[in-house]
């Protein structure tokens, strides 16, 4: 279930390029839509809405009530869950308040042209779940187009756990409001560190004993780890096949595993209050200088550009790899359980996020924001908002929240002294499923309008190496970091437009600055193209939202 959180990850083309498709679209849908600086959300009861129920029991209609519902569907589930129907938490919100939903769900790796495509016949779900930032121009726009209606009044007179999270964090209000205070969705929020960060670097520990090293926690102290997994035959296997460090051509350039030691990143960010791009920095010169010379030294895999996800588990089983980029449960854990038995002595270490300097609080690590633009958002074709939305606010509330945290109390769950724990049919499945798919037959607390509760990421962490992991990812500064942004639909388009054409010139020129096709002495070329492209003109629209973002 890491897929639903990595999926929101900003570090390739896959946001830009759905956002290029769907530009034309969203540019037809506007120039009939009513401009929301015009027209007001009405909070009565519109055309067809039943009078709620008012229930100590959560129960919202006093007959039968279905609503459709938009939302991706994971294939990493149970055998035989064809919907989210199949859910035990859905089954009995169902039960609870009296509403069932007829699910809607794109076929996989489909997502974005069958959203497209429902957008464009005008023919909507009366909900739709989706990440709006890869919308043109954001919720907002959607707002504008007439696609999704304004939540604020019916979350204040209809929402009341929403509303209670939102009127106690306001923080919370600012990251799912658009820049004029517009609610577009009941959001996808992880209020702590400990959700928001999943993913950093780990070495095999086994191997750093052999080579009596500790953990790196430096540029330096990294070569000289990586240089001992290459020469000093860790795997014991009497070869020199060991891979010191592998990282996919991805996450090397766009992630944040290595280059956050220069306190940059290849991508907007924030420093002294004004957006920058790495990429066009001195500081990204010095980071591609260190990676040629480690990739030339054979300390990064050879084939890091054409390493697929199979590929890299298939290296890491095979005991080549010595360190990588790895996420909690999809990694850690993922490895330690496969090689249990077939190398007792298999260990995972997660490494701190590097500097350059010791003792250096490292800066700029893998962070997502509170929001990432997932939420639920009811559209215009729905004819029994209040319903929705009481619906929808359920899940933001004790019951609720513990409904879809953790799923069904005896099942799923039981209660130690006020602490949900998750059964072993969810940690230790008789079934060999893995946690998140476990968890799945029962609950969603990830990729989900939903509150995300910390406890169930200290049980998904629960092995010493996750924990210990986490703790090192997480004690990182991140203040440079961009909160989630809203751009009008001619920012959206223009940006879309620069970054696609931008990062494909950055990753050719990436590799070969890498693998010594290209010398460094022309790396101000590289630069002085890239602004030709438009990097001032990108920095200035990110710069312009952030400045929108500050006065929300």
């Amino acid at each position: 279930m890491v897929k639903w959180l990595m999926a929101e990850k900003k570090r390739n083309r896959t946001v830009f390029t759905s956002t290029v498709i769907a530009v034309a679209l969203a540019a037809i849908m506007a120039g009939c839509s009513t401009d929301s600086t015009t027209k007001k959300e009405s909070t009565d009861v519109p055309a067809g809405t039943q009078t709620p129920v008012t229930a100590d029991n959560g129960k919202i209609v006093s007959s039968p009530l279905t609503i459709s519902y938009y939302s991706q569907l994971a294939a990493s589930r149970p055998s035989g869950m064809m919907d989210l129907n199949g859910m035990e938490a859905y089954k009995e919100l169902e039960k609870i308040t009296g509403i069932h939903v007829d699910f809607k769900h794109p076929t996989n790796g489909q997502e974005t042209n069958q959203f497209n495509l429902m957008l464009s016949s005008g023919d909507y779900q009366d909900v739709i779940e989706w990440n709006w930032n890869s919308y043109p121009g954001g919720g907002q726009n959607a707002l504008n187009n007439g696609v999704i209606i304004k939540l604020n009044d019916y979350i204040d007179k209809y929402a009341p756990n929403l509303k209670k999270i939102l009127d106690g964090n306001p923080g919370i209000r600012k990251q799912i409001s658009t820049d004029n205070g517009d609610i577009y969705s009941f959001p996808f929020i992880r209020n702590d560190p400990s959700l928001q960060t999943y993913f950093g670097l780990a070495l095999r520990k086994d191997w750093l004993n052999k080579v009596q090293l500790q953990v790196p926690t430096t540029i330096d102290e990294w070569h000289t780890v990586l240089k001992a997994f290459k020469e000093k035959d860790p795997n014991g296997n009497g070869k020199a096949d060991e891979l010191p460090l592998l990282i996919n051509k991805g996450n090397l350039n766009w992630g944040n595993y290595l280059i956050n030691a220069w306190g940059i990143r290849n991508d907007f960010y924030i420093a002294d209050g004004k957006v920058q791009h790495g990429a066009v920095l001195p500081a990204y010169k010095e980071f591609l200088t260190t990676m040629r010379a480690w990739y030339k030294e054979g300390l990064i895999d050879q084939d890091y550009a054409a390493t697929d996800a199979k590929q890299k588990d298939a290296k890491v089983t095979s005991e080549l790899v010595g360190a990588t980029d790895m996420a909690i449960g999809g990694g850690i854990g993922k490895y330690l359980a496969a090689m249990k038995d077939k190398n007792a002595a298999f260990d995972l270490v997660g490494a701190p996020y590097p500097t350059l300097k010791k003792g250096d609080k490292p800066v700029l690590g893998q962070q997502d924001a509170i929001f990432n633009g997932l939420g639920a958002a009811i559209t215009k074709a729905n004819k029994h908002v209040i319903e929705t939305v009481k619906w929808l606010d359920y899940k933001y509330g004790e019951k609720g929240s513990l409904l879809f945290n953790f799923g069904i109390e005896g099942k799923s769950y039981t209660l130690e002294n006020g602490y949900p724990k998750y059964t072993d049919d969810v940690m230790k499945n008789k079934d060999g499923l893995a946690f998140g798919v476990a968890l799945t037959k029962y609950a969603i607390p990830f990729g989900a309008p939903l509150s995300q509760d910390k406890r169930y990421m200290e049980q998904n962490a629960a092995l010493p190496q996750q924990s210990e992991a986490l703790k090192a990812w997480t004690n990182t500064d991140n203040r440079g970091a961009l909160p989630p942004l809203s751009f009008t639909s001619e920012e959206s388009s223009k940006i879309a437009s620069l970054m696609t054409d931008m990062k494909t010139y950055n990753d050719e020129m990436f590799d070969k600055f890498i693998m010594g096709a290209e010398p460094l002495e022309n790396f101000d070329k590289f630069v002085e193209k890239l602004n030709k492209m438009g990097m001032a003109d990108a920095i200035k629209i990110q710069q312009a939202a952030y400045d929108r973002y500050l006065k929300r």
